[in-house]
């Protein structure tokens, strides 16, 4: 029997849904970060600040972050931006038109003395055991076809005692809000992803893989399942995301 993944509303070969994904970021890579502001406001700046905070990169010790699925590089420059001289981060992103992005902006930060851009599959990750004091992966779990190989590859890369924190999408649980947000994802979502970047049906995937995407007890159980220790997450705007830690022990 074809194993099968969930590709927005409908179900794939497992084998087609990276390429399927791949031509969804190939199409919104240009405007993506400005999207994001779009999207939401500008909160997504405040979530990423919080999952750096998460992070917590020393001002006086070497330290080696991953950033997987961080093609643009905002993630990685934020590491960089708040940790000391010493904080390096490799972002490895399978998808080359993100990461032709990242590319632009790594000059500004240094070039590959600070940041390194790798083309890379987060379930097979081209690293060696315990490489890294933290990995981190911002919307973008969601859209690996294989997602407990990619928690187990995560878990493979990290030192001991070092930390996993990812950032995603989540359930609203407010009251009246959780309405108005389901009305906000699958209207207004879609139309401005047609008249900024010119695609509505990539941004119709995006908010499709959001409402199918675990719970976040559940994919704590997922962590836990991978091997991650002392396993949390924290709700961020009432249920809109949701910021997930785990450790190496």
């Amino acid at each position: 029997m074809t194993e099968t993944a969930q590709f927005g509303a409908k179900r794939v070969p497992l084998a087609a849904k990276q390429a399927l994904v791949n031509d969804v970021f190939r199409s919104v890579a240009r405007r993506y970060d400005l999207m994001n502001d779009l999207m939401s406001f500008g909160l997504h700046r405040a979530w990423k600040d919080a999952l750096v905070t998460a992070v917590n990169p020393p001002k006086a010790a070497p330290f080696a972050v991953l950033d997987i699925a961080g093609g643009t590089g905002d993630i990685a420059f934020r590491i960089v931006e708040a940790g000391g001289a010493q904080t390096r981060v490799t972002v490895c992103d399978i998808n080359p038109d993100m990461l032709e992005v990242g590319r632009e902006r790594a000059s500004i930060y240094g070039g590959d003395a600070v940041v390194t851009l790798a083309e890379a599959n987060a379930e097979a990750l081209p690293f060696a055991d315990r490489s890294f004091d933290a990995v981190t992966i911002a919307f973008g779990i969601r859209n690996v076809p294989r997602i407990e190989r990619a928690l187990v590859e995560a878990l493979r890369v990290l030192k001991l005692g070092g930390k996993f924190v990812c950032l995603e999408f989540s359930s609203v649980d407010v009251p009246a809000l959780d309405r108005l947000y389901e009305f906000y994802s699958f209207n207004v979502i879609p139309a401005l992803g047609r008249v900024v970047a010119g695609d509505a049906e990539s941004y119709r995937y995006l908010v499709e893989s959001i409402r199918r995407f675990p719970k976040p007890q559940a994919f704590a159980a997922m962590l836990r399942a991978a091997g991650f220790g002392r396993v949390s997450f924290q709700a961020m705007s009432g249920g809109i995301v949701t910021l997930h830690c785990g450790w190496r022990l």
